[in-house]
């Protein structure tokens, strides 16, 4: 279920502030800086690498060139092509990176409002 839009609350970071709704997310994804990432992976128990930070820039571009958050399908594909692996390789490392899911973790560390729909990718 998606939250209220209306409980909002002001997160003050180094690269300043931003405003999320009652679970979490940005209200403006146009807000998101590296700090707020990092907050939610801290919050989340995820220690950044690497790997994390390619699955957040393709979201991040995805976001600037369509408007949109992306699928997870569009993350999984994009996986898949930088490490050379199946769909199914791509969905195993997705989980391993962001165990509780897509939405919970890779979405709200990228910055995306949170989707209406629940899909765990």
């Amino acid at each position: 279920m998606r939250t209220r839009a209306d409980i909002t609350r002001q997160i003050d970071l180094a690269a300043g502030n931003v405003t999320v709704d009652e679970a979490g997310y940005l209200t403006d994804p146009d807000t998101w800086n590296e700090d707020f990432a990092r907050l939610v992976a801290n919050e989340e128990g995820i220690e950044i690498q690497p790997e994390h930070w390619e699955v957040i820039a393709f979201m991040r571009a995805y976001l600037d060139d369509h408007g949109i958050a992306a699928d997870a399908r569009f993350v999984l594909k994009d996986l898949a092509e930088k490490h050379e692996t199946t769909k199914e390789g791509a969905r195993k490392r997705m989980f391993a990176l962001f165990p509780y899911g897509y939405v919970k973790q890779a979405c709200k560390m990228a910055g995306m409002r949170q989707p209406r729909a629940w899909s765990t990718g």
